[in-house]
């Protein structure tokens, strides 16, 4: 974690901390960290309130195997704060033994109370998890090459 950064805002190291440290054992700290009301949205995933971000907390760790943000950079001004981060994983069902990450970002916004509101997701989903995967990664690969 960029220690340095996140030591100017005390709700910038929190949310750090939680993704960091983020698991099945301590995934009840989130409404520490995030309102009630918190918008959450990924490539994936649209998600209105921490309980449906719990949730979906919940099933990733029940469908991957050892998952764990790293926060590599962190930039944050006045009441927002953009998060640049690797997740790492393994697959339960194919090729397990192989770790696979994504490079990605979140950008968040905090409220009144210091606890997130809203929460962004930007990554690759296409070039991190499609192109990954047997039959749908070689075609997106070969439409790649012939877009680009």
């Amino acid at each position: 974690m960029a220690d340095p950064l996140t030591e100017q805002d005390p709700r910038v190291a929190q949310v750090c901390a939680f993704w960091e440290t983020l698991s099945p054992s301590n995934l009840a700290s989130l409404r520490t960290v995030y309102s009630e009301a918190a918008e959450f949205r990924d490539p994936f995933n649209a998600l209105h309130g921490a309980d449906q971000l719990e949730a979906l907390l919940t099933r990733m760790f029940e469908r991957l195997l050892s998952p764990r943000f790293v926060v590599l950079d962190v930039v944050s001004q006045n009441d927002a704060a953009v998060l640049v981060w690797d997740f790492h994983y393994r697959l339960r069902g194919w090729q397990p033994q192989r770790e696979r990450h994504i490079h990605g970002a979140s950008h968040v916004c905090f409220g009144a109370d210091g606890r997130v509101v809203v929460h962004r997701d930007y990554w690759d989903a296409a070039g991190e998890v499609y192109e990954q995967l047997p039959v749908l990664g070689p075609l997106l690969r070969w439409l790649k090459r012939r877009v680009g």
